[in-house]
């Protein structure tokens, strides 16, 4: 799939390559994107301070990407260990933190004046992918990211007074890593736009797809607004231990929709040198999550090795083929924040760039509680066309 995806862009940019270099009068489909370039063209650069910003004259650019990723999802239940066995008794807190390894990308990005396409494939060794598509304008952006990945190997910190000792209670807490047969798949869409109310003077294209050049420093207030969609399943007949300890949940969707207002600011020491860095409130107004919880025969395979003394048989226990629930719920409106910086020195028609971001969302479900954080690092080298 990766080498037909790169190959449509190649062919998807050296067709309009070969079009806005045309010398005679395009007709037909090639006319039809030889005006949408020139109108782009025109987007890039219209109302802006030429002494602030200024466009290529190469409009295109084609990067090649190593990134550096990863997603922690920490979710928290609490549930009554009578329930597991009636050998225990007391509340049990469990804390999963589903955390991706660090997870190393390559790909390549290709685009027109900021609008492009872009993937990037898992290099470290798992399995992953990032989707990628920004289009941005003098002062407007619009970036989506679809990323996919595996953990088989989540952390979990739990405790509770649930074990007994001559008849008194013990507290535990422990923290340890652990070994699922089958991986969680989790997927995330993250989609932002945003507006800049200094377009004129500061450019959020020159520092994160390089469509632009900032040439002196400036700042500028922002408005964004951001979806986000996940989507995690770890139901599997081998993950029924874990299922029954996260509260007999499997299965989670979320869907959220914020807004926010923000300060982004870049900073231009010298020619050819950007320092860009942005900070972004934004309040959850709409949090929608879907939760499926599984059943299973684990409790009765667990009282039954209890009384004879004997070793839990993994091929024993399996899930009931039905969910035993769907909970559709709104959680209350929430804050989270977006934050970004970013470093790019160009010269002649080639570049450097490194940038990061932060993102965190939340979630609430009856007796569950979760908080998935997403981190990024970003290096590529570009040329223009």
């Amino acid at each position: 799939m990766k080498r037909s995806f790169i190959l449509s862009i190649f062919i998807f940019s050296s067709t309009l390559m070969l079009v806005a270099q045309t010398t005679h009068e395009p007709k037909g489909v090639m006319r039809f994107l030889h005006k949408l370039g020139t109108l782009i063209d025109t987007m890039a650069v219209k109302g802006v301070d030429p002494h602030y910003i200024t466009a290529p004259e190469r409009p295109w650019q084609v990067i090649a990407k190593g990134n550096v990723n990863q997603s922690e999802l920490r979710m928290k239940s609490t549930i009554n260990s009578a329930t597991i066995s009636t050998e225990m008794t007391g509340d049990l807190e469990w804390e999963p933190r589903i955390k991706s390894s660090l997870l190393s990308y390559a790909g390549i990005w290709a685009g027109y004046r900021g609008y492009g396409l872009g993937y990037s494939w898992n290099v470290s060794g798992g399995k992953g992918s990032i989707l990628s598509f920004g289009a941005t304008g003098g002062s407007y952006g619009i970036n989506l990211r679809i990323h996919t990945f595996r953990s088989n190997k989540p952390e979990v910190h739990y405790e509770g007074a649930f074990l007994y000792e001559n008849g008194q209670p013990i507290f535990i807490t422990k923290t340890d890593q652990v070994q699922l047969a089958s991986a969680i798949k989790t997927r995330t869409l993250l989609l932002d736009a945003y507006y800049l109310f200094n377009g004129k003077r500061f450019s959020y294209a020159a520092a994160y797809d390089q469509s632009v050049i900032q040439k002196r420093s400036a700042g500028s207030f922002m408005a964004g607004a951001m979806y986000y969609h996940s989507h995690i399943n770890y139901v599997d007949d081998e993950n029924a231990a874990f299922i029954m300890l996260m509260d007999d949940i499997g299965r989670i969707k979320q869907w959220q929709f914020s807004v926010g207002a923000g300060y982004a600011y870049n900073f231009v020491p010298c020619q050819g040198l950007l320092i860009s860095a942005m900070f972004m409130p934004m309040l959850t107004i709409y949090d929608r999550h879907k939760t499926w919880r599984y059943d299973s025969n684990l409790r009765e395979v667990i009282e039954t090795a209890i009384q004879a003394e004997d070793e839990l048989i993994m091929n024993e226990y399996h899930l009931n083929d039905e969910p035993l629930s769907i909970t559709d719920g709104h959680s209350p409106v929430a804050l989270n924040f977006d934050t970004r910086l970013s470093l790019t020195y160009q010269w002649s028609r080639f570049f450097i760039n490194a940038y990061g971001q932060f993102s965190r969302f939340h979630f609430k479900d009856d007796g569950v509680k979760g908080t998935l954080r997403d981190w990024y690092i970003n290096a590529s080298i570009g040329v223009r066309f």
